[in-house]
């Protein structure tokens, strides 16, 4: 059957593997976006080559910036701050990847003429008033008709610096403020709960843009002085966290199998699911750190573990642990013990509403769940748990998170498993079944 993969059998366990996986998405994305603000050809290597990423450079190219890419190597001829072209009637289709979406918008503040900003028809489900409500501070106008997209933008050449308080903890809302603030006279204050700082690692490290970041106990100050142009830069891009959580947790549920992930990026704000799963009782290590452009490094080695335990998570870890939360969630099917996580919501406001579909999952494997209050779930663990029903994943907004958790499941837990839109997994992770298959994995 077209775009639909079957598996039928466990994997096998697996021993002393060494992979790589793809370059880090939100590295990958920003890259793009903010190289084509320097003054001159900024390079890449090790680029990630998904489709949310490929989204992204067509935007880019749209407004007039130059981009060669080729293999996982790219160029980006940037024209500075205010270098891109508004022509008339302009639409920018931001595929199914909310960063590219939201950033754009920061990336438009000084736009002349209106433009269109879109997007599939899962990303037109999701928020984008959480950026649109501090881009009208700056005096950037919007025409939306709800909440989402699609949205017209049309920016100012009087930007006002402004004063905001972030309560998301949405490291895109955030870094759409940054990125706004680069383009404005004056000096843009930023309140924001704790969230991914790639953004910030980057204008530090990287641009050299003036940024001041103070971190308090519960939240962090940024001041940034916009209006600096910043010379062109090279990056090499280390592999994606969330890519390697699959595999992590392939090695972690297989019997007599061990991994090492090679040059992953594990920044402290992304490495919640290794502090999760080692507090349910697994082991692993982070080997050979090191520190390139302010993100941190390291090879990630994960064996086989029995007898995992469940946990009453502090909600703290949520959001270094937000994109991994279906393959916790799986993990914690088969712990033993009851365990408990709070305050989810953000997570119904992905690709598709995976707190529901991480529900709906776990049932359908015959693991009892509850949603408590604050989008809570407790799930009740089954140590021997092993499934041989027949399993269908579909309709699910084709979601590769949904798409790539099911076939860790099916590979780990067994059954008879049919999951559609086969290629959902190409939004963020293309090589994720031809590392699967150099594993061992039985997938039709």
């Amino acid at each position: 059957m077209k775009n639909i993969i079957s598996i039928n059998q466990n994997i096998n366990g697996f021993k002393k593997k060494t992979i790589s996986v793809d370059g880090d998405k939100s590295l990958s994305i920003r890259f793009i976006l903010l190289s084509s603000l320097s003054t001159g050809k900024c390079t890449a290597v090790n680029l990630l080559k998904s489709e949310d990423v490929i989204s992204a450079i067509k935007c880019i190219k749209k407004l007039g910036i130059k981009i060669k890419l080729q293999d996982k190597n790219c160029e980006v001829g940037g024209k500075g701050l205010f270098g891109y072209k508004f022509s008339d009637n302009l639409i920018l289709n931001a595929g199914n990847s909310g960063t590219t979406a939201r950033l754009l918008c920061s990336l438009l503040v000084n736009s002349t003429k209106w433009i269109k900003i879109t997007g599939d028809k899962s990303l037109q489900k999701r928020d984008m008033e959480r950026i649109i409500k501090p881009l009208k501070l700056f005096g950037v106008k919007f025409k939306n008709k709800n909440k989402t997209l699609p949205i017209f933008i049309k920016g100012t050449e009087l930007l006002n610096p402004i004063k905001f308080e972030e309560n998301l903890g949405s490291a895109q809302c955030k870094s759409a403020v940054m990125i706004a603030a680069i383009k404005t006279k004056g000096q843009t204050k930023l309140k924001c709960l704790p969230s991914r700082d790639h953004t910030e690692l980057m204008f530090k490290h990287v641009l050299d843009i003036p940024i001041n970041i103070i971190n308090k106990k519960n939240y962090d100050i940024i001041k940034i002085n916009g209006l600096k142009e910043f010379k062109p830069f090279h990056y090499k891009i280390p592999g994606d966290i969330s890519s390697a959580s699959f595999f992590i947790v392939l090695a972690l549920l297989s019997k007599k199998s061990s991994l090492i992930i090679k040059n992953v990026n594990i920044n402290p704000s992304r490495t919640g699911i290794i502090k999760v799963l080692n507090l349910m009782g697994s082991k692993i290590q982070l080997l050979n750190k090191k520190y390139y452009k302010g993100e941190k490094i390291s090879d990630i080695y994960v064996k086989s573990k029995k007898n995992l335990k469940g946990i009453n998570l502090n909600p703290n870890l949520n959001s270094a642990a937000i994109d991994e939360f279906l393959l916790i969630f799986l993990v914690a099917s088969i712990c033993k013990g009851v365990s408990t996580f709070k305050n989810l919501g953000e997570l119904n406001k992905k690709e598709s509403k995976r707190l529901d579909w991480g529900i709906k999952i776990l049932k359908m494997m015959g693991v009892r769940t509850q949603k408590i209050k604050n989008n809570g779930l407790k799930i009740w663990g089954q140590p021997n748990l092993k499934l041989k029903k027949n399993f269908v994943i579909k309709n699910y907004l084709k979601d590769h998170r949904i798409f790539m958790t099911s076939t860790i499941a099916a590979l780990c837990l067994g059954g008879s498993w049919k999951i559609h839109d086969s290629d959902s997994f190409k939004t963020s992770f293309p090589r994720f079944s031809e590392i699967l298959k150099s594993l061992g994995a039985k997938i039709k």
